[in-house]
């Protein structure tokens, strides 16, 4: 089952894709967008484009489990993502995600200014292969 995740923001929104066989995080990109209904639409065709049967949406909830602002927000995004796509929309726990994706841009070379381009498309790949390691 291919799997498509999301970190969601309000500038730049990360996406993943899986593997045709949903084990691991093959590809990412990084989308541009202000309009959570224009994104949405965006990441419907991308979703079909890459015959997503799946969708996972990052869920940032604070260090203690509760659910603030941007957790809702991301609830909120999902929901009208949800009414665009037939597919199961899903929400994950992203916690540490943003942290993990700089540790790794950082150990893997690159400079400041390039993880910024760079560290939402690998925040999306860490959510998705960490729900993907979830249901193996």
């Amino acid at each position: 089952m291919k799997i498509m995740a999301v970190d969601y923001g309000q500038v730049r929104t990360g996406v993943a894709f899986s593997d045709p066989l949903g084990m691991i995080a093959a590809s990412s990109l990084v989308v541009t967008e202000r309009d959570a209904n224009d994104l949405a639409q965006k990441l419907a065709e991308l979703a079909v484009q890459n015959a997503a049967e799946r969708i996972v949406v990052g869920n940032p909830k604070n260090m203690d489990g509760t659910e603030g602002f941007r957790s809702e927000a991301s609830r909120a995004f999902a929901e009208i993502l949800r009414s665009l796509v037939g597919v199961e929309v899903i929400m994950w726990d992203e916690r540490r995600t943003t942290v993990d994706a700089a540790r790794i841009l950082h150990e893997s070379g690159k400079r400041a200014k390039d993880q910024k381009k760079n560290i939402d498309a690998v925040a999306a790949s860490i959510i998705l292969q960490s729900y993907l390691d979830f249901i193996r």
